[in-house]
């Protein structure tokens, strides 16, 4: 995966979203995060413990193979972080319509 870019970047938000459907993030979940990412113009990335991956990569976040309670940290760049953050919350929050 590439790397991120430069963390000392003043624009950037973190934040911590905890998987809790009971599938994990399978290809569907996966599209949803991606479909939502694409929309943005700045650079996500997530974090499972330290393997980072592309947003944007329905493939990189699939490799996450992020099961029910897995801890993912969000990294995201640029002036529309925020609308990301709360779009992506509510995603998880609605267990990716799986339940």
């Amino acid at each position: 995966m590439s790397d991120p870019i430069d963390s000392s970047d003043s624009s950037k938000r973190t934040f911590v979203l905890e998987v809790s459907n009971k599938m994990g993030i399978h290809a569907r979940p996966a599209a949803m995060i991606v479909r939502i990412a694409t929309r943005y113009s700045g650079e996500i990335w997530i974090d499972k413990n330290g393997e980072k991956v592309n947003a944007k990569s329905i493939m990189g976040i699939m490799m996450l193979a992020a099961a029910k309670g897995t801890k993912l940290t969000f990294d995201c760049y640029g002036s529309e972080s925020i609308e990301f953050e709360n779009e992506i919350k509510e995603l998880f929050a609605s267990k990716f319509q799986d339940e």
